[in-house]
């Protein structure tokens, strides 16, 4: 891309450049490892939202109890549930930051601030999505915590708070107890295909990676499937993104000396709601001063948060690897 002058001749006002507005859009959200993994909330998909402060109805369908036979016979009526609807709400916040320039400072510097600033911004909304969707993915609305305390198996709690120390960091027979957990005993579907995603730090990965336990990817993509941003491979059925930003994802789970913080989860884990796209602003003149300091900045209004907020069988979608 060309360069792009930020001046304008606009008397007054803080002025928007659409097209640099979607570049920074794209780039931004093209480099998230947390973000990527978040959806439109259900129910809500394709609407336009007012602004700051509006409130967000999270709907689901609860799944409905099994019947103990699907067979019918000639004289026997196709049997009917009724559809149970859960709701919870998040609020739409503003998020941004910018930077500035003085005006001497592009006149004269070799290197202009136009580009490196704009490059500046992409990578600072990159880890201010991150943030806002791990924080999500994170929260105590997230009610099942995993804590390994052996070599081969952990406790789950299930009240959003753990309870006990980690004494082991993760390995191939926790993965297991987490796969079978998910699919047997909160039958969460597959975050795509048959698999679910693991968010991890550094630390809680590099007991499998010394291991080398993880299935490399090319092993296991087809092809024509695209892997995901910071993925770095698979064991039984779920695939590893190491998030290296600490802010969204801890290399410290609680007091733990062995453990960081992670997440393993399917579908419908965590959604997002947006008034304001995240858009890039100039202000020629921020500070009043004859266009002597100039600013850019990048904001949205959206939120993310957790699509439920239980333990209960067939709701929750996300569990926590944690430590007191």
């Amino acid at each position: 891309m060309g360069a792009h002058t930020w001046t304008s001749d606009a008397a007054v006002g803080v002025y928007k450049n659409h097209a640099i507005t979607n570049q920074l859009l794209v780039t931004a959200t093209g480099k998230c490892k947390v973000a990527q993994f978040a959806r439109e909330f259900p129910g809500n998909e394709g609407k336009t939202f007012k602004g700051k402060g509006e409130t967000v109805n999270i709907m689901h369908v609860k799944e409905p109890s099994a019947p103990t036979s699907y067979l019918l016979d000639e004289s026997t009526k196709i049997p009917i549930t009724k559809m149970e609807l859960g709701n919870r709400a998040a609020t739409i916040a503003e998020w941004g930051r910018g930077m500035s320039y003085t005006d001497l400072n592009q006149q004269l510097s070799k290197f202009k601030p136009n580009s490196y600033l704009q490059k500046g911004l992409m990578r600072d909304m990159t880890n201010g999505l991150d943030d806002a969707a791990a924080a999500a993915f994170t929260s105590t609305d997230v009610k099942i915590i995993f804590i390994p305390t052996s070599l081969t198996s952990g406790t789950f709690d299930t009240d959003g708070t753990p309870s006990t120390v980690a004494t082991a960091n993760l390995t191939q027979a926790h993965i297991g107890v987490l796969a079978d957990y998910l699919a047997g005993n909160i039958h969460c579907p597959p975050f795509e295909g048959d698999d679910y995603i693991c968010l991890s730090c550094r630390k809680t990965l590099r007991g499998l990676k010394d291991d080398q336990l993880l299935e490399k990817i090319h092993l296991y993509l087809r092809k024509g499937e695209m892997f995901f941003v910071g993925e770095v491979g698979k064991l039984e059925n779920i695939r590893f993104i190491q998030i290296d930003r600490e802010t969204a994802i801890s290399n410290t789970a609680g007091t733990s000396t062995v453990l960081g913080d992670a997440v393993v989860f399917g579908d419908q884990a965590v959604g997002y709601a947006e008034a304001l796209s995240p858009q890039l602003y100039a202000d020629p003149d921020h500070q009043k001063d004859f266009e002597r300091v100039k600013a850019i900045a990048w904001r949205g209004d959206f939120v993310y948060a957790s699509i439920w907020n239980t333990a209960t069988d067939g709701e929750a979608k996300i569990i926590r690897i944690g430590s007191a």
